[in-house]
């Protein structure tokens, strides 16, 4: 590292120490922790570390000189530099990446804002009936673009309203009153910015995977083959339970039609009796 007999020796093995980190599991991501409170990062922290996935937070310098020194070694980290800004922790884990990606997704919950943030999405505020009693407040909701009418007796919003497009910055006032109504347009949680798993880079919209979905998808697929087999004659562990059951339902039929007498087609040969009779005797 240049100029590495400058740097105080506790800096040099922080970054070695990061710099090991990122080498120790075939899967590392950088993670924003951007607005996490202190304690739930902490608690998010112990319960990633007890499903073996260690996330450490660091200075972002250190972050870009301990991924330079590990990319010696393994150089697909390279594009990691491009994520650390910001709030940055690293996470070193194994296993699957999206399914790593979908753990990170669930420690993120709705927020209040407090006035200053950006708004990741449009924030839309619905139409309907506010638990707000007529007053003052009409005019404070109308000043901050919000359609406030009273109608009845209550104060109501005549239509759904962008109250803040994507991109934009919430104002105090339009958060206070967000916050009053009960409306959370925020999310706190750890983000997920980008892993490389092997030598593969995997930015995070490649991840954003509805993994239920995904697995509905699949048994939709293998109920839709089965059947198909079954039509087709093959004979496989998953369709011969088909099978047995057709070859069943087949030979029950062809016992009621020659009245051969056997416990599975009592019932249904009294039932065409009884039909029959009432049919003649009509």
């Amino acid at each position: 590292m240049p100029g590495r007999g400058t740097v105080r020796p506790e800096k040099v093995a922080r970054v070695d120490a990061l710099a090991q980190h990122l080498l120790t599991k075939p899967v590392t991501a950088m993670v924003g922790v951007r607005g996490v409170p202190a304690a739930a990062l902490q608690s998010m922290r112990r319960d990633l570390r007890a499903r073996g996935h260690p996330i450490v937070v660091a200075p972002n310098s250190a972050i870009r000189h301990a991924i330079a020194r590990a990319a010696e070694s393994r150089p697909a980290l390279k594009p990691l530099l491009d994520q650390v800004d910001d709030q940055t922790a690293i996470l070193a884990a194994e296993g699957n990446p999206f399914s790593l990606s979908d753990e990170l997704s669930k420690t993120r919950s709705p927020t209040p804002a407090r006035g200053g943030e950006i708004a990741s999405s449009d924030i839309v505020v619905p139409a309907g009936t506010t638990s707000f009693k007529p007053g003052p407040i009409v005019g404070e909701l109308q000043h901050a673009g919000f359609p406030a009418a009273i109608e009845k007796g209550k104060v109501v919003l005549k239509k759904d309203t962008t109250i803040v497009a994507a991109g934009g910055t919430i104002s105090r006032e339009v958060a206070g009153l967000l916050t009053r109504m009960d409306i959370r347009p925020l999310e706190v949680g750890l983000a997920l910015r980008a892993l490389v798993d092997g030598d593969t880079f995997y930015p995070p919209d490649v991840l954003s995977v509805d993994l239920d979905a995904r697995r509905a998808d699949l048994a939709r697929g293998m109920r839709g083959a089965i059947g198909v087999a079954v039509e087709l004659g093959i004979v496989a562990p998953e369709t011969i339970e088909r099978f047995l059951l057709r070859a069943h339902r087949a030979a029950l039929g062809v016992a009621v039609v020659a009245g051969v007498p056997v416990p599975e087609s009592l019932g249904p040969t009294f039932q065409e009796s009884m039909r029959s009779a009432a049919g003649k005797a009509a």
